[in-house]
């Protein structure tokens, strides 16, 4: 998949759409880094799937924790911001995250130890079928990917037609 640095994708536009490898990117939201746009993020990620896509509660709930994770660990919460963007590829859904800058800590699952907080990115790492982070400048962006077989019978890559948010790019070739 990737080309860029640590696993992440290398980006480019192509024909007006943005590419990051072999992925398109279909959506992205930038929120301010305050508790709220944790359920922001959460309902972008749901209008851009279908209500029956077999990744749409698992890659909610990973938005969910690592837009969290920006907003209560990094600059993003103190005033700063936190992009979600959802990126698609033949049987991939790549979620990514980027943060306002962490002053050089990084994303790590932490072991097993009983306490109540602690548990984001071991969530992320049981839910995503990968997943990583790349750094730009100050900033982290981490990611996680959900492989799912399209048994749709449609060209749109798992997207649903219905969100008022999904880009026009999102559809390769075909009409929105």
């Amino acid at each position: 998949m990737g080309g860029g640095p640590l696993g992440g994708p290398a980006r480019r536009v192509v024909d007006g759409g943005v590419m990051s490898g072999d992925l398109v990117v279909v959506g992205a939201i930038t929120l301010p880094g305050v508790p709220r746009s944790v359920a922001n993020a959460r309902r972008f990620l749901r209008d851009m799937l279908p209500p029956a896509h077999p990744a749409l509660d698992d890659l909610m709930t990973v938005g969910s924790e690592t837009v969290c994770n920006a907003i209560l660990h990094t600059a993003s919460g103190d005033g700063g911001w936190v992009t979600v963007s959802l990126l698609v590829g033949e049987g991939v859904h790549r979620l990514e995250v980027a943060d306002d800058g962490a002053d050089g800590r990084r994303p790590r699952v932490k072991p097993e130890d009983g306490a109540e907080c602690g548990r984001g990115m071991r969530i992320v790492e049981a839910l995503s079928d990968r997943w990583g982070y790349r750094t730009d400048g100050d900033r982290t962006i981490v990611w996680a990917e959900f492989r799912f077989a399209n048994s749709f019978g449609n060209s749109d890559m798992g997207l649903s037609r219905v969100s008022s948010t999904l880009m026009a790019s999102a559809f390769q070739g075909g009409d929105q």
